[in-house]
């Protein structure tokens, strides 16, 4: 196989994933260089994701640059990825998941119990607005849009008491020292793939198919395809106040979701299921069946 070439994002941490499985990729004896690439996620600052779009807009030119043979794969955090690729699309492989779960960041207090009533919170993910407001409905959740640095930068510059980030993205860049406190699964459900790597090629690629499956993470690719089977069921869009989490207890794979209504009261709405998941399609099937339970409590 010739020079590999891997579309990305220009942001410290997309560029951060890509460098990871460039590595990955040189250890195996390939060549691979990378495209960096600005998507309309990264351009549209000034409205939050799910008005304009929703988070395929981080994906979308990556995939023109597969499509036109300027690139060979994209790496993507799962969290941003549509639930259903475009027609000629496939997932290669899903790497093994950094740490899941959601992580307050703040310059003045060390927990989120701490804030006081009325201060005020950042964040632009519909799912950790609700869940924030089942917290502590006594919060000011404010949006927060940009890449990582970013956001920390905002919070620097005391726009905000604190703010609500992946604690995976804080992790791989290094930033761990900057989490005052992580969020259990029970007080705050992770989205779904949050923490996964994805890679993406043409569903032709056979010779790309091949490639990566030795770098695929079994365990992390079942959990990922329940929770993104729950977004699916409940129409798909990574904007949603949707939240999916799956994690192996033996041999059973538990799966959660909770969902709630932005603009209602701060009730969520909660379902679970456990089941033997030994392929994806019955880890997709176990989260077809939490999305049913969570539209039969009344979610939309």
């Amino acid at each position: 196989m010739s020079k590999l070439v891997i579309a990305t994002r220009e942001s410290r941490l997309a560029l951060w994933q890509a460098e990871h499985v460039k590595s990955l990729l040189v250890q195996r004896g390939h060549a691979v260089e990378l495209l960096g690439m600005t998507t309309k996620g990264d351009q549209i600052l000034d409205r939050s994701l799910s008005k304009v779009g929703g988070k395929g807009l981080f994906v979308k030119e990556l995939e023109v640059a597969i499509e036109e043979g300027h690139a060979d794969i994209a790496v993507h955090s799962l969290k941003d990825v549509p639930m259903d690729l475009p027609e000629g699309f496939a997932l290669a492989c899903v790497m093994e998941r950094e740490d899941p779960r959601d992580a307050f960041v703040s310059n003045k207090y060390a927990a989120l119990a701490d804030l006081p009533q009325g201060a005020v919170v950042g964040t632009s993910s519909l799912r950790r607005v609700v869940l924030l407001r089942a917290l502590r409905p006594d919060l000011k959740i404010e949006p927060l849009r940009g890449n990582l640095d970013t956001r920390l930068r905002k919070l620097d510059e005391g726009l905000y008491d604190g703010i609500i980030l992946a604690a995976a993205g804080l992790k791989r860049l290094g930033l761990g020292e900057r989490i005052r406190e992580v969020f259990e699964p029970e007080v705050m459900l992770p989205a779904a793939g949050q923490g996964a790597l994805g890679i993406e090629v043409r569903s032709d690629r056979a010779d790309l198919l091949e490639l990566f499956a030795p770098l695929a993470h079994q365990t992390t690719w079942l959990c990922v395809a329940a929770e993104r089977a729950v977004s699916r069921a409940m129409g798909g869009s990574c904007s949603m106040p949707l939240a999916a989490h799956a994690v192996f207890a033996g041999e059973y794979l538990q799966l959660r979701a909770a969902w709630g209504d932005p603009e209602g009261d701060a009730t969520l709405l909660r379902a679970q299921s456990a089941g033997s998941v030994a392929d994806l399609e019955v880890a997709a099937a176990l989260g077809t069946e939490v999305a049913a339970r969570l539209r039969a409590a009344g979610a939309r």
